[in-house]
């Protein structure tokens, strides 16, 4: 009976191993995404209206949408991946930013960021 009931343990403890969620995402400086279309960035770090207006920029939020991004370098900060991305076109965003960290693992997820 006490072994039953260990292999039981067992075969649920091994098999929820296997099916448990890979949040592993292998993100390389480099690596090429698509800001995706929602209505809010969460996991973006957008820069404020104010800010964006102080600088000389135009804060249209629905103007980076589509746009395809590049990793420049990758952080781990409190068990995150921060990535700091660029616009693959050399402009700036809102014309006055030229790069933006993001929580590339959650941004994967929620669909902000989708990987070419």
């Amino acid at each position: 009976m006490k072994n039953n009931i260990l292999f039981t343990l067992l075969l649920v403890f091994f098999t929820s191993l296997t099916y448990s969620q890979n949040t592993d995402t292998k993100v390389n400086i480099g690596d090429l995404f698509i800001i995706g279309e929602t209505d809010n960035y969460k996991h973006i770090n957008l820069p404020k209206r104010n800010f964006i207006i102080k600088q000389g920029g135009i804060a249209n939020y629905e103007s980076i949408k589509g746009k395809t991004v590049e990793v420049t370098s990758i952080k781990e900060k409190n068990g995150n991946l921060i990535a700091t991305i660029k616009l693959v076109s050399k402009k700036k965003f809102f014309n006055s930013h030229k790069y933006v960290t993001v929580n590339i693992s959650k941004a994967i997820d929620n669909k902000e960021l989708i990987s070419l």
